[in-house]
């Protein structure tokens, strides 16, 4: 493995426009906000473009290479986001080794095949630095004459050249930035320039060669036909696939909310297995389930510190009793961030571990070959609806019929589950956490309903009245689960420092806070669980 290299990390926002050989560069400096040229600069550049033989990355949007020349030479990871692209940067120390920092970011969908070059694309840049009217860069204009090579089985040499406008630290995610691309993208037009038919040199270098690169698992197509139970399942799964891969290195970045959304994606996925279950089956699933089970499980460690930490937070800044003490306050504010840094290192050890990647594998494993139920050894049957010409094809009012009947399964959990609420919360001879947790089963039920619904909304059934109730009620629920959970870490502080002898007043009233938090947040249950029961009664198979 490489050294530990520094990781700098930019964000590109920029336009590329394709261009005939003889137009001439206009006056760029009638750009808005763009009041001199600083200065011009020419540039030899060669890249060499990595990716896996079934171009993992480049099916993802996500370039990877090795450059030379330039101001910025070495290795350079590009990641779309929204509006934009991250570009994390490597020093360029040993030419023949990617750094394991850059990997790390695209671990989830490289995982343990080979890099290997795909492309090269040599450039002769013009740099031009436009500046503001108090001289600060705010882009770069540039004039690329590129020649490329796809090293796939086919590949040619093309040539072509470009234009691109690039905004500077300076002025990238400001509305300033935003309204000179726009500008920009209109007066280049104007001066000859056209849009490009092509998302990046990459793309137009590779060319028709692409179609000669396998396609990766979870790309593959499926013998299901659109119109079958087992596909609206599987395309419910595929998009909660794309859910964790897209979350995953934002987690490793620990960006904001992004342990959240990535717990979420895999409970969900094994929601789905389990409330369908009867369209799927086999062994196959009950292993998927439980390693989903146990990446949610570790991701639920930080996730509820996470949590946790934001009410204590909200709790200090919103008392005004004056009878939090400084001890106590240094443990609610230092505490619980301790212990969420410690839990985000176990979640990178598991992204990193094969048990994860494995995961990851069966995942696009099972959406390139479905396990349906009453498959035959070909992988049709009755429930695959696999070809139209079999007799044995469901309609489409039956496809739904079958999904209404897991959706009712799960509607007919949530109502034994609320008669036991019903039955036990107020009755006090029971203890708390007992009668909390008849509650919590509630959210459970209500959010693998959710879950489901969507899925079946997908195959045709108008369920998105049954969405949204059973939404209002999983975020109601969760507000007081968020309360419970948070009393019980309260209690635990309260623990440690009465061990270390110190005062635990405080401790007890931020408690009692938190338990009347989550009382109010019961408040409308019954009316949350009676627009449920509303929406489910809309439904038709």
């Amino acid at each position: 493995m490489a050294d530990k290299k520094k990781i700098d990390e930019v964000l590109e926002v920029e336009v590329k426009l394709a261009v005939d050989e003889s137009t001439g560069i206009p006056d760029l400096t009638q750009l808005p906000g763009v009041d001199r040229i600083l200065d011009t600069e020419e540039h030899k550049l060669s890249a060499i473009y990595y990716d896996t033989e079934d171009l993992r990355l480049t099916r993802s949007k996500i370039t990877l290479r090795r450059r030379t020349g330039g101001s910025d030479d070495g290795w350079h990871l590009k990641l779309p986001t929204k509006g934009a692209r991250r570009e994390l940067r490597a020093e360029l120390d040993n030419p023949a080794e990617i750094p394991a920092e850059l990997l790390s970011a695209v671990r989830a969908i490289v995982r343990s095949q080979p890099l290997s070059p795909v492309a090269q694309v040599d450039n002769r840049r013009v740099e031009i630095s436009l500046g503001s009217p108090t001289g600060e860069k705010v882009a770069e204009f540039c004039d690329d004459h590129v020649t490329a090579w796809s090293l796939l089985p086919g590949g040619e040499r093309s040539t072509w050249r470009e234009w691109e406008v690039e905004l500077s630290e300076f002025t990238a995610g400001t509305e300033q930035g935003a309204a000179l691309i726009n500008q920009a993208t209109s007066f280049l037009i104007s001066s000859g320039a056209r849009k490009s038919v092509s998302p990046s040199k990459l793309s137009t270098a590779l060319g028709e060669t692409i179609n000669s690169a396998p396609l990766p698992p979870h790309l593959r197509a499926s013998n299901l036909a659109p119109d079958s139970p087992a596909a609206a399942v599987v395309e419910a799964l595929r998009a909660q696939r794309e859910s964790i891969i897209d979350w995953e290195p934002r987690v490793r970045a620990d960006e904001f909310d992004s342990v959240h959304q990535l717990r979420v994606s895999t409970r969900e996925m094994r929601s789905l297995l389990e409330t369908f279950e009867g369209i799927l089956e086999g062994d196959q699933l009950h292993h998927l389930e439980a390693e989903l089970k146990q990446a949610a499980s570790v991701l639920g460690e930080a996730r509820d510190a996470e949590v946790v930490e934001e009410r204590f937070l909200a709790l200090l800044d919103s008392d005004e009793s004056g009878l939090i003490d400084d001890t106590t306050a240094a443990h609610i504010t230092n505490d619980m961030r301790t212990e969420y840094e410690r839990a985000h290192e176990r979640i990178v050890d598991m992204l990193d571990s094969q048990r994860f990647l494995d995961l990851l594998e069966a995942i696009d494993n099972l959406l390139a070959d479905p396990p349906v139920a009453g498959a035959d050894e070909s992988g049709t049957g009755s429930g695959s609806g696999s070809g139209e010409s079999e007799p044995s094809k469901k309609s489409d009012s039956a496809s739904r019929g079958i999904l209404y009947d897991h959706l009712a399964g799960g509607y007919k959990k949530l109502r034994k589950r609320h008669a036991k609420v019903q039955e036990h919360y107020h009755d006090t001879d029971l203890g708390l956490h007992e009668r909390e947790e008849y509650v919590h089963d509630v959210r459970k039920a209500a959010k693998k309903l959710r879950y489901a619904s969507v899925a079946a909304e997908g195959a045709g059934l108008k369920a998105g009245r049954l969405t949204k109730a059973c939404k209002a009620l999983q975020s109601q629920l969760g507000d007081f689960q968020d309360a419970v959970t948070s009393r019980d870490r309260i209690e635990k502080l309260a623990q440690g420092a009465r061990d270390r002898g110190e005062d635990t007043f405080a401790y007890g009233l931020l408690y009692q806070r938190e338990l009347t938090r989550g009382e109010k947040a019961l408040a409308g249950y019954e009316d949350s669980i009676a627009e449920v029961k509303k929406a489910f009664a809309k439904i038709k198979p």
